[in-house]
């Protein structure tokens, strides 16, 4: 039996994030997309204040959506 590789990283949060916040991920890594201009901290205020995420739900969405494009 195969084992399955357990997801590490700002990516093990995801599950959590929508069952907590009822969005897809795309939902959130498009608004990350949308500030890209913003740096990585002032995105995680914005998130926090404007969508009700916690920082460290906050911090690993901006920190994937801006490892993957960089």
């Amino acid at each position: 039996m195969a084992e399955t590789e357990k997801i590490k990283g700002p990516a093990s949060y995801f599950p959590s994030i929508e069952k907590k916040y009822g969005q897809a991920m795309p939902y959130w890594f498009d608004i990350v997309n949308q500030h890209r201009q913003l740096k990585h901290m002032e995105i995680v205020a914005l998130l926090k204040t404007e969508h009700g995420l916690g920082h460290g739900h906050a911090n690993a969405i901006v920190a994937y959506v801006l490892a993957q494009k960089s």
